[in-house]
């Protein structure tokens, strides 16, 4: 059987309308049909092509940085980080505002790292003026991290202006670009990252089941022995891609690398991540315009929002019930998702994956007949 024959591919009974996983075109689900072996110079080949191509897409600097592919979901990736570049002595400063910058707060915490976290509520922005005060007077603070995309709300986080701060004062600056990377255009060497990460399950549009890792070398080079996982020890996975040329050090999921990679191929030929960012734009826009038409009112100001997802406060009415809701835009091929802001009741709707602006119309004709309170 050819492997990009699609015929055996059935169509998605529904669009998922979520932050990741998300719909994914028939081409990146059928080249999946083959299998592969994780010492076979071929497969090994296609990850060393792959790492490459990634680190072209987050900087023009690529001498400067290198990549490392971990199994497991995005989180993986992350606990990766937090668990490998901290050493015993140093602490780690979290600027949160939502799930996901709890999240790493919670990670460090539990691997037992010195942690503190500026926690500026899930509809603000990182405080900045804070961030420098601390940094100026908590000379013990070693790195300082926060998320991007901020997927509880879809906050859009001013990562270089945190870099800037955070270089001033000699940190090693890690981002959280699991949501944003291959959907929002950025260089890293520009941000002054030193380390940030991604998954195979978002704005690139692949399937779940691997995270990647972008590190400045010299920076890497520094964090042998601090891990505190054998199997997310990021230095020595790093270490195994180097010198093996594409080994990972366990079993790799192949099927998700070899759809990875038939996704990278058709952000490519859509023109980049420059038209992905628009398109995803368009979408959104059409949406918000389209759910403010309903009566529905966003939780976010506009220029606090990214073009990933939307939260909508939920309908004043006693009719309202978020399940039933659910239940009749599914029935009509459409997924949307839960709130996830801890004192208000919201609902969110994305627009990255395998979704284009006619879908997003078709949406919200959907949402317009299933609105029964």
């Amino acid at each position: 059987m050819d492997t990009m024959d699609t015929k055996y591919i059935p169509d998605n009974p529904y669009l998922l309308l979520t932050p990741g996983p998300l719909s994914t075109s028939k081409t990146v689900k059928a080249v999946m049909l083959r299998d592969w072996c994780t010492w076979d110079d071929d497969y090994k080949t296609l990850v060393e092509d792959l790492r490459a191509k990634l680190l072209a897409l987050a900087t023009k600097k690529t001498e400067e940085y290198t990549i490392t592919l971990m199994q497991g979901s995005g989180t993986f990736s992350v606990e990766s980080i937090i668990g490998s570049i901290i050493p015993p002595e140093g602490k780690l400063l979290v600027l949160a505002n939502g799930a996901y910058g709890d999240r790493i707060a919670l990670i460090s915490k539990t691997l037992k790292i010195n942690t503190i976290v500026h926690n500026s509520g899930e509809l603000a922005k990182p405080d900045l003026e804070k961030l420098e005060s601390t940094l100026k007077e908590d000379r013990d603070i070693t790195h300082v991290a926060v998320v991007h995309c901020e997927t509880t709300t879809g906050m859009i986080n001013p990562i270089n202006k945190i870099g800037e701060i955070a270089k001033k004062y000699g940190k090693v600056y890690f981002t959280d670009t699991i949501s944003s990377f291959g959907g929002v255009p950025m260089d890293i060497s520009d941000l002054n990252i030193d380390y940030c990460v991604g998954s195979s399950n978002k704005c690139i549009q692949g399937v779940p089941g691997f995270g990647f890792i972008i590190a400045r070398k010299e920076e890497m080079t520094k964090i042998k022995g601090y891990a505190r996982s054998l199997s997310l020890d990021l230095y020595d996975q790093w270490q195994m891609m180097e010198a093996d040329r594409g080994k990972w050090r366990y079993t790799s999921p192949t099927h998700v690398v070899r759809a990875f990679c038939q996704a990278m191929l058709e952000l490519e030929e859509e023109g980049g991540i420059e038209k992905r960012h628009e398109r995803y734009s368009t979408s959104q826009k059409i949406l918000v315009e389209g759910m403010r038409k309903l009566g529905f009112k966003t939780l976010l100001p506009d220029e606090f929002q990214s073009p990933i997802i939307t939260s909508f406060y939920s309908p004043e009415s006693e009719k309202y019930n978020f399940k039933k809701f659910y239940d009749k835009l599914k029935e009509k091929g459409f997924v949307i998702y839960p709130g996830k802001v801890t004192k208000l009741d919201t609902f969110r709707i994305g627009n990255i994956g395998d979704i284009y602006p006619e879908d997003i119309k078709r949406l919200l004709k959907a949402i317009e007949e299933s609105m029964f309170w």
